[in-house]
């Protein structure tokens, strides 16, 4: 594990108190100890040797204007909630629906959105001996259950998605390394299945299931070498990345089944992986206590960043202050009605609830508009946050001068990402907006070219994350709710050369739609040489078979930029697993099971303090 200087001399008290609030420059995000989320009876677990706590979202648009749900795994227990954030207490002693395992645990759970009504939702969960279920939590029914048998795959369930734009496809990663594509309107063989080869390459396989009747799986994926930890879609779902134990990134054509591009840790394995909103870059954490920045057009690590003293287990990118400002009206790519759209959007971002959504789905769109052929750059800044075993939540923010460092900086203009209406009044009344900070220049588009292996980019110069201070502006956001962008058409080489895979076409699926400075404790320009010697002399002294260090799968540290955290702050007792950007809100959970709710800033108001007194009595104060 890296060790920062300030912990290697003790830590001091700040260093292991439990944080209950932190600033960024939008303002203060607050824990709201009202909203927090656990198991009803509050028994403490034993949670060494249990499956990691996982959190799942879905709006089922209920009329009543709070639609949200929440679905959380603790042991061998599984919970389904009203989900009142910041504006009401958590009332623990209803659930909606709640179910305990024997024999197997809950690993993971997706909904799919698509189908999501007031009443019935599709929940497929997974297990800990390998199986798959779909529940509807709402009617509290179980519809299927697939690997029963458990004659597919024995080993744990890492990660199950359904995927985007699909009622019915959903995909399944284990800890064996394989990946498996499901139909739900299929049954599963009742001996194990055969398999002939689709397609292979370079750490890859993909299989199709022999059989004369339609049946689960459609595929089986292969990919790399020991358990594959987490998979995760591209916005428009076309492609897939790939985090596994054998430290390697590796990013799919899902439809085309080709592998795009790949990337190494610098050391141990990979444990995540998630996209920025507009498919341009890949952030991964793992085993080596950093965060890799990967350009999915270039192919190549543009930026790592280190700030946690343990494995990194959630990476993910705030959509919600993600914000896109274009140079000049010129410069949108996009058709006529697409600029009208723009402009509405950015008029709606005034708004609050429907409004901010409609402002993410705006960004987003012109955002996945522009291509390697635009020769204007977009002003964008990427925020993302990353959680890890060391109880520690980090945010990160990407601004120009990591991804465009030899652009000048005159090319662009730079703010601050504000959330709307959250600018807090100043001594003269009058709004204070916090310290602004590098806009990114996005004028590489999220082609499909991939740079050469044996290519190492130019060396880039080290710096930090947040170097620069502009005024503020308004912040547009991709909605991580809607879950992506269009639907997903299958390559024709994969459905003409497989009939039973003609359950891909088209048809199947649908088109979706402050001021304070920060006490950097961890970053890289506080960390004592002993850890960086420590960081540097684990990469080289332990044998790497693929040669991989010095390449441009795996750069040296000092071949790239260096971020450091915009915040890093200890807010659980055990290791954080879950780390979701809400509009209002971000979530996180830990190891013991408890679920809490950061207000963003000036959303904290919108909890009253009459819903804070009237809290029910299953409800920890």
């Amino acid at each position: 594990m890296l060790i920062s200087k300030m912990a290697a001399e003790g830590g001091g008290k700040e260093m292991n108190e439990i944080k209950t609030q932190f600033t960024t420059r939008e303002g203060v995000y607050k824990l709201l100890t009202h909203s927090e989320y656990s198991r009803p009876n509050r028994v403490p677990f034993n949670s060494q040797g249990s499956n990691p706590v996982k959190v799942s979202f879905v709006n089922v648009n209920d009329q009543s204007g709070n639609g949200d749900r929440i679905c959380f795994n603790v042991g061998r227990e599984l919970y389904f909630y009203i989900y009142k954030g910041v504006r009401k207490a958590a009332d623990l002693s209803k659930p909606i629906d709640k179910r305990i395992y024997k024999g197997t645990q809950p690993t993971c759970h997706d909904f799919n959105h698509l189908t999501a009504t007031a009443e019935s939702v599709s929940l497929l969960v997974g297990f800990s001996a390998g199986q798959v279920q779909l529940i509807d939590p709402i009617k509290k029914e179980t519809s299927k259950l697939f690997n029963e048998e458990r004659l597919i795959d024995k080993s744990r369930v890492t990660c199950v998605k359904w995927v985007p734009g699909s009622e019915s496809l959903f995909l399944v990663a284990h800890s064996s390394g394989s990946m498996y594509l499901y139909n739900v309107e299929h049954a599963c063989g009742a001996a194990a299945p055969h398999y002939q080869l689709l397609k292979q390459g370079e750490g890859y396989a993909v299989h199709t299931c022999k059989s004369k009747s339609a049946r689960n799986p459609l595929l089986r994926w292969t990919v790399g070498e020991g358990a594959l930890h987490e998979f995760a879609f591209s916005p428009d779902g076309k492609f897939l990345a790939c985090a596994s134990q054998d430290g390697f990134l590796r990013v799919f054509n899902f439809d085309a089944v080709e592998l795009h591009g790949t990337m190494k840790s610098y050391f141990g394995g990979l444990l995540c992986a998630c996209w920025s909103p507009d498919g341009r870059y890949i952030v991964a954490g793992g085993e080596d206590d950093l965060v890799t920045v990967w350009s999915f057009s270039d192919c190549r690590v543009i930026a790592r960043g280190h700030g946690h003293k343990s494995w990194v287990s959630v990476v993910a990118f705030d959509h919600y202050t993600t914000s896109v400002e274009e140079s000049e009206p010129a410069e949108f790519s996009g058709s006529d009605e697409d600029f009208q759209e723009q402009g509405q959007g950015q008029g709606q971002g005034q708004g609050q609830g429907q409004a901010g959504r409609e402002r993410a789905n705006s960004t987003q769109s012109r955002l996945s508009k522009r291509n390697s052929t635009d020769s204007r750059p977009v002003s964008v800044t990427y925020r993302f946050g990353s959680v890890g075993q060391d109880t520690q939540l980090c945010l990160w923010d990407l601004t120009e001068d990591i991804l465009f460092p030899h652009l000048p900086l005159s090319r662009t203009r730079t703010h601050t990402n504000v959330m709307n209406a959250t600018t807090s009044p100043g001594a003269n009344g009058n709004p204070v907006a916090g310290t602004g900070v590098g806009g990114v220049v996005v004028g590489v588009g999220a082609g499909t070219g991939v740079a050469p292996a044996n290519s190492l980019p130019t060396p880039l110069p080290r710096s930090n994350s947040l170097p620069h201070s502009a005024p503020a502006a308004a912040v547009v956001g991709a909605n991580s709710k809607a879950g992506g962008g269009g639907g997903v058409v299958v390559d024709g080489a994969v459905a003409t050369g497989v009939s039973k895979f003609a359950t891909l076409s088209l048809h199947d699926r649908k088109e979706r739609h402050h001021e304070k400075d920060h006490k950097r404790n961890h970053s890289m320009g506080h960390i004592s040489s002993k850890s960086s010697d420590k960081l540097n002399l684990l990469a080289k002294g332990k044998t790497d078979p693929a040669k991989t260090l010095g390449t441009a799968l795996c750069p040296r540290m000092e071949d790239v930029p260096l971020l450091e955290p915009l915040i890093c702050k200890k807010i659980a007792h055990e290791r954080l697993t879950v780390l979701i950007f809400l509009e209002d809100c971000i979530v996180t959970a830990c190891q013991e099971g408890f679920i809490c709710t950061w207000a963003r800033p000036g959303k904290v108001g919108l909890l009253s303090s009459q819903n804070q007194a009237n809290s029910p009595s299953g409800t920890v104060v």
